[in-house]
């Protein structure tokens, strides 16, 4: 079938995501792509059926964040084909890309291809590691060789039939050792049950911070306001540090237990899956 372009609509505070979603452009090929850039906004868009469009959000606890969900509230389409993709943090997606389908069907949009990569976890720091610098250059590849296959497969279909489709719940899963799964596990309740006071939102050192406003221009939900970037509103803050990451005087960190057992126990490399 002739696709006339490529629509991306993506969620990517710490721009993982979308690293991903413009690679897979990159190999899918198409000359007309637009991106649709969900981290500050609302889409409000209908996509004809002769253009490809891409969803991709990442996982925070093994979901959808809400706020990428609200986000899409406004992106219909009249049949158009559809590949879903979850970015996580080398622990697990669980039911995130299977909400990222059933939130594209209900959209009217025919999924015909999936895929789970690694990023970088938000959590990760230099002490502790979480998936640090993913995705690299060879998932970035795999990101574009999915792109491609994907052109390729649309352009063999007369049109969207019943076999064009996929069940994302039959993609092939990332292998994992059930000793890490079980020490993170035990490591979470032990965490959970201490009741230890954490922090909520990322901390300020006030003696780096020069009020450039970055953190404020970074932060998805509206949560650091520029001009007040020593506080942070705890009920919009949805912990994906942008602001630790991006902030060019590393005036802000977000310190959580939690951080320890992902880095233990999640080291070993987790593979890109995708579903054609």
């Amino acid at each position: 079938m002739e696709i006339k372009g490529l629509t991306v609509a993506c969620f990517s505070p710490t721009g993982t995501t979308r690293r991903v979603c413009d690679a897979f452009a990159a190999g899918a090929g198409y000359a007309d792509v637009e991106i649709i850039d969900l981290t500050h906004c609302e889409a409000e868009a209908v996509v004809p059926s002769d253009r490809l469009v891409v969803i991709a959000a990442p996982v925070y606890g093994g979901h959808v964040p809400q706020l990428a969900v609200g986000r899409m509230a406004g992106l219909t389409s009249d049949g158009a084909p559809a590949v879903v993709i979850s970015v996580y943090g080398n622990r697990a997606y669980e039911h995130a890309l299977q909400e990222l389908s059933s939130l594209a069907a209900s959209k009217g949009m025919n999924v015909i291809a999936a895929a789970t990569f690694v990023g970088e976890h938000s959590y990760s720091s230099e002490a502790l590691p979480i998936a640090h610098g993913r995705p690299d250059a060879d998932d970035l590849a795999t990101a574009r060789d999915f792109g491609k296959a994907v052109a390729g497969k649309l352009s063999r279909l007369e049109s969207i039939g019943r076999t064009a489709l996929v069940d994302v719940r039959k993609i092939a899963r990332p292998r994992q050792s059930l000793a890490g799964s079980l020490r993170f596990a035990a490591g979470a309740i032990r965490i959970i049950m201490a009741k230890p006071e954490m922090q909520v939102t990322p901390s300020v050192d006030a003696g780096l911070c020069v009020h450039c406003g970055k953190c404020a221009g970074l932060c998805p939900s509206g949560a650091i306001t520029a001009g007040q970037e020593e506080t942070t509103d705890k009920d919009k803050c949805i912990r994906c540090c942008a602001c630790v990451k991006g902030c060019p005087r590393r005036a802000r960190t977000f310190v959580t237990p939690f951080a320890s057992i992902l880095s233990k126990n999640f080291r070993r490399r987790k593979q890109p899956k995708v579903m054609l």
